[in-house]
Formats: structure tokens, C-alpha cells, sequence
């Protein structure tokens, strides 16, 4: 499902990001990547999602190879693709519903499908009572449960979520990591940033772990 091999990525004037990254997540996969602050990670799941290309190697995802995409084949990887970013980046000025509406009206569902989808993965989420209102009224976990809703409404393949819990109390994080597991459980191939050990070991799941920009451990 997705295959790194030899993968750098230098930015100009820094130590290099990310160095001789390999390893492959197979689909169905739940997957932690963990390290320090500055270890590489959300580069990692930014070049995953084709929102930064590798300086050099090699990333496959579903058989096919990032770095001879163009801009329609990379519109077309991100349909099958939701990313959980660490600020959630909500549009303050829209709804949780048109938050989570946004990606289907991108790609142009119709305005029934989408109702009938969106209202699936807000009650799914336990948000359809917020669906009204607008993010900066609705609590820091809401807002996190509504970025959760907007990766999956549009069904992806792939879910990468980066430090989806580092703002969140212990109940909400494992209300929040139940979710994912059940997400996964349906066939969702998910990869998660995290730099909470207690999280990696409470789940037991396999993890790789980055330190300056390296792999320098990987467990099953």
C-alpha cells in the first residue's frame, strides 16, 4: 500500500530532514511513527500525502510511483487519501458541516450525496448535534473529531493522522484512538505521528522510530 525506499528530503540552508527512509506499510495496516520533536515525522506524512516531494528515493502507494506524478495524478492520490493535521486546520468562518462537506464538494459530488455522507460521519463521530455551528464554538475535542470527520468522509484508503491526541486529555484520547481502531478494523490502511510513548505501549501496535531524520528502530 505504501513503499518508501531510500527516501531523503533536504530543505535549502538545514540539516537534512529525513535520511535514507525504507519500509513499507502493507494495506489494513496500523502503523505508529514516533521520535523526538524535529525527528522527521510530519515530513514523512507530508510526502506521503504529495504535499512535499522527496530530494531523493523512491514512494509507491497503491503500486504507483509520487514522483512522476503531475498535478491531476496527485488530486486523484488525495481522493483516497485523509490527512488529521495537528491544528486541525477547520475554516473558522464555515460550519463543522461545511468543514467536512468541503472535500466532497472539491472533488464534485452531488449536493444529495454529499447530505446523505456527511450526516453519516457526523453521527458516526457523535457530531451531529454540532453540525450548526462553527469551529471556534465547539471544544478543542470536537474540533479534533471534526477534522477526524473530514479525512473520512470521503472514504479514503489511507488514513495519516499527525499527533492527533498531543492537545487532548487521557479520556479524549482514548475515545479518539478507539475511533481509529474501529476505522482501521473496517480496512483502513492508518498511520499515526505521535510522540506518546504511554499510547504506543497501552496499543501495541507496530511502530518505526525516527530520530534526526533517521529509521532507527522498527517494531512489529
Amino acid at each position: 500500500m505504501i513503499q518508501l525506499y531510500h527516501v531523503y528530503k533536504n530543505y535549502n540552508g538545514s540539516s537534512p530532514a529525513l535520511t535514507d527512509i525504507s519500509f513499507v506499510v502493507e494495506k489494513g495496516e496500523f502503523v505508529f511513527l514516533t521520535g523526538p520533536s524535529g525527528a522527521g515525522k510530519t515530513t514523512l506524512l507530508k510526502l506521503i500525502f504529495c504535499s512535499e516531494k522527496p530530494t531523493g528515493g523512491q514512494i509507491i502507494i497503491d503500486g504507483k510511483n509520487t514522483s512522476r506524478f503531475g498535478t491531476r495524478e496527485i488530486a486523484e492520490l488525495r481522493r483516497k487519501i485523509g490527512f488529521i493535521f495537528q491544528d486541525f486546520k477547520l475554516l473558522s468562518n464555515k460550519t463543522v458541516y461545511k468543514n467536512v462537506a468541503l472535500p466532497l464538494d472539491i472533488i464534485g459530488h452531488r449536493p444529495r450525496e454529499i447530505k446523505k455522507k456527511v450526516s453519516y460521519v457526523l453521527s458516526y463521530l457523535g457530531l451531529q448535534h454540532r453540525a450548526n455551528y462553527k469551529p471556534l464554538s465547539i471544544s478543542g475535542g470536537e474540533q479534533q473529531r471534526a477534522s477526524i470527520a473530514r479525512a473520512l468522509v470521503k472514504e479514503p484508503t489511507i488514513l495519516l493522522a499527525d499527533e492527533p491526541t498531543g492537545n487532548l486529555d487521557p479520556a479524549l484520547t482514548n475515545s479518539i484512538m478507539e475511533l481509529f481502531l474501529d476505522i482501521n478494523a473496517k480496512g483502513t490502511t492508518v498511520v499515526i505521528a505521535t510522540h506518546d510513548s504511554s499510547l504506543i505501549k497501552k496499543l501495541n501496535k507496530r511502530t518505526i522510530t525516527l530520530e534526526g531524520g533517521k529509521v532507527i528502530q522498527e517494531k512489529e
